[in-house]
């Protein structure tokens, strides 16, 4: 990770970010439609990390703008 700039990383991140959210949403629906709570909740939480992870990632590439 070094070797990578700022910018790399926060699009590397931005990108899993909104993977997992994607996958999150996927999850909690199917979870909807089955009526797995288990896996409704496991969706939300994948939701949640992607969010994180994107927001992020965007603030590693705006630090990288500014420096």
């Amino acid at each position: 990770m070094a070797d990578k700039d700022l910018r790399t990383d926060g699009m590397e991140n931005s990108l899993k970010g909104k993977f997992d959210d994607a996958k999150g949403k996927l999850k909690d629906a199917a979870g909807g439609l089955t009526g797995d709570t288990g896996m409704q909740a496991e969706g939300k939480l994948d939701q949640a990390k992607g969010k994180v992870q994107d927001a992020f990632g965007k603030g590693e590439r705006k630090l990288d703008d500014e420096i």
